[in-house]
């Protein structure tokens, strides 16, 4: 018989294996290992352009590890060339063994526009931009998109990208570019062959092989979930997901068990057979999640979708891109992790030259009261987030409850 879990132990190793279980100040000095080793862990770090305070990457490396050298993570990807950007949940830094997992994809479309050609019957233009931009780096070294001449029309939104550009994101899709390095976050892009390290193994692996290995990735680093919340940590469809879902079940290698949820209801998901035992210490209380930290919206907690609902009866939502007029909480809140529980949210804006952090809206979740302990964990993780941004103070423009953002302030 299928064996249930409570609740309480799915999140504590939910918590576990995302590491965001260890009490702010455990970790003392993390520095390029201890940032490698964790993306490692969880995968990889989606990275976003918004900064309404560090971007995301950065931000979900302090979640875990606490006030650190951000240049850390630059250094490697861009200089030691242990991670990479590539495409794996979503635009990712990915450790750079993995490379050879971006390969199936990169032939795909490299065959897809292979047979665009054979059957385009006029010139084509953007396959002679895309030779354009190749040879100008060949010669040239890294080249950003800002360094081709666009005399066109003025472009109409982000995705809206001049000829040149569209050109280097698609030999970078193809893997015939890499990017060597950011300035001021723009993208250069190099050849991959000047980028890709020696040690780096080219094997390109099935379609097959590589949705197992990110599958089999994706529960160990979700600790519980069911098949459509594995297929979404990876970005992939469930009826992609499926078959070798089925194939490690029969191999043992995941282990169904039957989960709580909110409201007393259950469901079957999956524990990873290595992480069979941390789910059992959990239930016997031997694992805790002990840490109060801040987390991005692009977290990779939150990639499975509706495990934030079912698991903590809280729903994560980034509202940047929706309208103000139409925002619940914010332009870009910041849930707030309490041990095992997700208790609030907040709306930061760093003000860079003023050295001052602004909270344009504090919440706390319904039926979470601002009692003294939380107060103070909470107080305890703001000042290592205020470190972490080199601010001085920090400001709250509205909080609900009223009471937790004053007594939030007194305790800093």
């Amino acid at each position: 018989m299928t064996r249930r879990f409570p609740l309480t132990a799915l999140r504590t190793l939910a918590i576990h294996t995302q590491q965001l279980d260890n009490p702010i100040g455990r970790q003392i000095n993390p520095d390029q290992d201890s940032i490698l080793e964790m993306v490692r862990k969880l995968g990889c770090l989606q990275i976003d352009t918004l900064q309404m305070v560090k971007r995301s990457p950065y931000l979900v490396l302090w979640s875990r590890l606490g006030n650190h050298d951000a240049n850390d993570l630059d250094q490697l990807v861009y200089k030691s060339r242990k991670l990479f950007e590539g495409w794996q949940h979503a635009a990712s830094i990915i450790p750079m063994e993995e490379f050879r997992y971006q390969m199936p994809r990169q032939r795909r479309l490299i065959e897809k526009h292979i047979d665009s050609k054979e059957n385009e019957t006029t010139d084509d233009p953007f396959g002679h931009m895309c030779e354009h931009v190749l040879t100008r780096i060949r010669e040239e070294g890294g080249l950003r998109g800002s360094d081709f001449t666009y005399n066109g029309p003025r472009r109409s939104g982000w995705w809206d990208w001049k000829p040149a550009k569209a050109a280097l994101e698609s030999q970078l899709a193809c893997g015939n570019l890499m990017v060597a390095n950011r300035r001021n976050f723009q993208r250069v892009y190099d050849l991959t062959e000047r980028v890709l390290p020696d040690w780096v193994e080219r094997k390109e692996p099935s379609p097959e092989e590589r949705d197992r290995f990110w599958l089999e990735h994706s529960v160990k680093a979700l600790g519980v979930c069911n098949p459509a919340q594995a297929a979404d940590y990876t970005w992939m469809k469930l009826r992609q997901a499926i078959p070798q879902i089925k194939s490690m079940i029969k191999e043992g290698i995941l282990i169904e068990i039957e989960g709580e949820l909110m409201n007393g209801r259950s469901e079957t998901m999956m524990v990873h057979r290595e992480n069979l035992a941390l789910l059992e210490k959990a239930t016997e209380g031997e694992i805790e999640a002990g840490r109060t930290t801040f987390l991005s919206p692009f977290d990779s907690l939150f990639w499975a979708r509706q495990r934030d609902q079912k698991m903590w009866g809280f729903r994560q939502s980034l509202e940047a891109y929706l309208p103000a007029g139409k925002r619940i909480f914010g332009y870009f809140c910041l849930p707030i992790l309490h041990k095992d529980m997700l208790i609030g949210r907040f709306d930061p804006k760093l003000e860079r030259k003023e050295k001052h952090l602004r909270i344009k809206a504090l919440y706390l979740e319904t039926g979470i009261e601002p009692e003294d302990e939380v107060i103070s964990a909470v107080a305890a993780g703001m000042r290592d987030f205020l470190r972490f941004h080199e601010a001085n103070d920090l400001s709250i423009e509205m909080s609900q409850p009223i009471e937790f953002g004053k007594k939030l302030i007194a305790s800093i």
